[in-house]
């Protein structure tokens, strides 16, 4: 008996829940962004508490949620055919995980040094991006993960005290990689806004705008 005779064949699908993460991410940078550019509002506990629980549910959940149903659409099911989303079902599960430690971080007001490290695998993972969406054509998708390499390296100059820990320089290029990174977070946070609208309209509108 031929096993393959029984198994299920799905139709591809044309719903790819990509929008969940663009817009998990884009609200949490949205968040973030104008705490660390404008430090409005300045941090406390209070503030620390609630920044740390949109980080959770927002970036964290919705991504970590597109990533496993790309996952599981491209390979337990393949309703999904376009090769690209294995890199962003990749993505979207790391850097959703990112952002539970992130939130979790900023909840309990720990130490951010440690961010150094993660900023620099999250650099190279952002370029593979680049060059897996750039090189598909697909370059809405592109300049998102540009933004996203431009984040963690602002984030590891605002994580990574250079020049000593209580030193005058490691201040200031502490405070100026968090600058960075409040821009940096605000204007990919707006991107992927508009990719949300964008990829929404052209699947439910029948819209061609360029997006995800």
């Amino acid at each position: 008996m031929d096993p393959g005779k029984f198994a299920l064949i799905f139709p591809a699908s044309t719903f790819v829940p990509v929008v969940l993460g663009f817009f998990g991410l884009g609200t949490g940078y949205l968040i973030y962004g104008p705490q660390e550019l404008f430090h409005a509002p300045r941090r406390d506990a209070a503030v620390d508490r609630s920044t740390g629980v949109w980080g959770i549910f927002m970036p964290g959940l919705c991504q970590l949620l597109a990533g496993v149903y790309l996952f599981v659409g491209l390979t337990w099911f393949q309703v999904f055919q376009d090769k690209a989303l294995f890199m962003a079902a990749l993505a979207f599960s790391v850097y959703g995980i990112h952002w539970f430690a992130l939130g979790w971080n900023r909840y309990r007001q720990s130490d951010a040094r440690p961010n150094g490290g993660m900023s620099v695998a999250f650099v190279i993972i952002s370029v593979l991006g680049m060059v897996v969406f750039f090189g598909v054509g697909a370059w809405p998708v592109g300049l998102l993960f540009a933004g996203l390499t431009a984040v963690y390296v602002a984030e590891f100059f605002a994580s990574v005290p250079i020049g000593g820990r209580t030193s005058s320089l490691a201040g200031k290029t502490m405070a100026l990689g968090e600058k960075g990174l409040g821009l940096f977070h605000i204007a990919t946070g707006l991107w992927l806004m508009y990719l949300t609208f964008a990829t929404t309209l052209n699947i439910t509108s029948g819209y061609s705008l360029p997006g995800g």
